[in-house]
């Protein structure tokens, strides 16, 4: 009997946790694409996010591509750059300038702040698919 509420309370336990419970996941509009990537900030495409105020984006990666900026040589963000509020299509890639990411759709003018993935005008909208990044030692780590 002993053994049965263990694993009971060890099922409730291991049940109730999510892959990453910071991980907004939930948007219709968009999958949640595997990412797991180190970028080796000694190479010449990476070596910009050795500064604050930087940012690098990566087509290949996430729905979209995956914008990785860098807030002050510790805090790093990634955000996928395809328009959380709409599905995608030919025209749902968000245009990066500066710390502002826009959607060129004719239909919306959505606007996101890429240090936090909030919406710039409406905070009931969906905000960007996040990913992880982390620097540990010259190397930033992008992952899901």
């Amino acid at each position: 009997m002993k053994y049965i509420l263990y694993f009971l309370a060890f099922s409730f336990i291991f049940a109730s946790c999510k892959r990453n419970d910071d991980q907004d996941d939930d948007n219709p509009n968009l999958i949640y694409p595997i990412v797991n990537i180190n970028l080796n900030l000694d190479l010449p495409e990476y070596s910009g996010l050795n500064f604050p105020g930087n940012s690098v984006i990566l087509e290949q990666l996430g729905v979209r591509g995956v914008a990785v900026y860098n807030v002050n040589n510790d805090l790093y963000t990634a955000f996928d750059l395809a328009d959380p509020n709409h599905l995608p299509n030919s025209c749902s890639t968000m245009d990066l300038e500066g710390i502002i990411a826009s959607c060129p759709c004719t239909t919306d003018s959505n606007t996101y702040d890429i240090v936090t993935g909030q919406h710039q005008s409406q905070p009931s909208t969906y905000p960007m698919q996040r990913y992880n990044a982390v620097r540990t030692g010259n190397a930033v780590r992008i992952s899901n």
